[in-house]
């Protein structure tokens, strides 16, 4: 097994194994820090003596140990055990079962609020660091970290165990709980289709992970508009993935992509999808963003997509789920139905969101129809500042090559 394979199995057994141990114990602190102990004794151990018949059930078995351990809370003896666990363990019999479904729910515990439900579930589930869910959430680094810290010792301060989620819920309960799961769901996949750092503009293991979850979640709940809705966008969106970089890893905007190449499969699924979706009884985010991914996918050449289509669907979303990345958007789609003038003059509206502030994608698309207008020097400068900004080395070569085609003379 190679390297990228090894850290691909212990990726998608992790949070399989902390749900199955969340289950059995309901300790969600406890459980955590045991399960990276045990991932930490695979790395360790299965290089040399090789990966276990049943490897979801060793690291179940050896995490199981380590908490058990640490709930008896005799130190010394603990450290002794171990150690001899993690040498001689044998699994135990483990359900073959993914409670990677069930731990996302769980970790939307109601003692959390809604954005700290999220970025536990992000690292929890989606292996997304600290850093990673700063950059998804527009906060610092340092933000987030005490965010999540907090959450920790609110579920701590509740009993520190999660509630089943197949107990009774009222409807309200259930939906809030859903809507933190997409929006979770969501970002990884994000993640994953556009890296946040990095010199990989894609994390194909993330994106595919958000897909088989959503897919899960939609076995689930079948007749869910946003469910479908939100696999429709995975879909969709995951259907251009080959054409979005070149053989040596330069980005390739939308407009120019071989769009021949898009995976036609994917965007037919898809599109079935947002048809059935949109046939409910009304709009949510999911649906509309899925049903502008729909559109693009429509058009064989670039030219040939419906932009007043996608710029009133943008703004349906901006009313319904307000939001400064799609006001971001929905310039990008007035620009080309009003001119770059229009879409810049709805930038402006932006300029006064402080997490926006310097941030790459308003500095790259102000960039972008300061270049159109023939304002080159104004593009020059927005595309540098933009190419500063970003974390992603893909984003940044690419800022950096736009720069360059309209750097003034001398």
């Amino acid at each position: 097994m190679t390297e990228p394979d090894f850290e691909d199995l212990l990726r998608g057994l992790t949070p399989q194994v902390l749900g199955a141990l969340v289950r059995r114990y309901g300790r969600f602190e406890g459980c955590e820090d045991a399960v990276q102990e045990a991932v930490l004794a695979a790395t360790v151990q299965w290089p040399s003596e090789g990966v276990p018949d049943n490897p979801r059930g060793w690291l179940v078995t050896v995490a199981s140990r380590r908490l058990i351990d640490q709930l008896r809370g005799d130190r010394a003896r603990r450290e002794r055990e171990w150690a001899t666990a993690a040498a001689e363990v044998v699994p135990e019999e483990v359900p073959d079962t993914d409670d990677t479904l069930l731990l996302l729910f769980l970790c939307c515990h109601p003692a959390l609020t809604a954005a700290s439900r999220t970025a536990l579930t992000l690292r929890a589930v989606g292996g997304l660091t600290t850093a990673e869910i700063a950059r998804a959430f527009l906060v610092p680094e340092a933000t987030m970290a005490a965010r999540i810290s907090r959450a920790k010792q609110r579920i701590r301060a509740a009993g520190g165990s999660f509630e089943q989620p197949g107990r009774a819920l009222s409807a309200e309960e259930r939906e809030e709980r859903l809507r933190v799961v997409l929006h979770v769901l969501y970002l990884i996949f994000n993640e994953g289709y556009t890296a946040t750092s990095g010199g990989e503009l894609h994390r194909l293991d993330l994106a595919r992970e958000a897909i088989r979850l959503t897919r899960a979640v939609r076995a689930k709940l079948p007749e869910d508009g946003e469910v479908a809705g939100l696999l429709a966008l995975m879909l969709l969106t995951h259907a251009r993935r080959a054409t979005r970089t070149t053989a040596t890893g330069d980005l390739v905007p939308l407009a120019e992509q071989d769009r021949t190449r898009w995976d036609r499969d994917l965007i037919g699924e898809g599109t079935a999808l947002v048809k059935a979706a949109l046939a409910g009884p009304e709009l949510g985010p999911y649906r509309l963003q899925a049903a502008i991914a729909a559109t693009h996918a429509d058009a064989a050449r670039a030219e040939d997509t419906d932009w007043r289509q996608v710029h009133a669907l943008y703004l349906i979303l901006e009313r319904i789920a307000p939001n400064p990345m799609v006001t971001l958007n929905r310039a990008i789609a007035l620009a080309e139905t009003e001119g770059p003038e229009a879409g810049l003059a709805l930038l402006a509206a932006l300029d006064a969101d402080a997490r926006m502030a310097g941030h790459h994608r308003l500095l790259s698309v102000r960039a972008h129809l300061l270049e159109r207008t023939g304002d080159t020097a104004g593009a020059y400068e927005h595309y540098r500042r933009a190419a500063r900004a970003t974390a992603s080395l893909a984003e940044r070569r690419y800022l950096e090559t736009r720069a360059g085609r309209v750097r003034p003379a001398g």
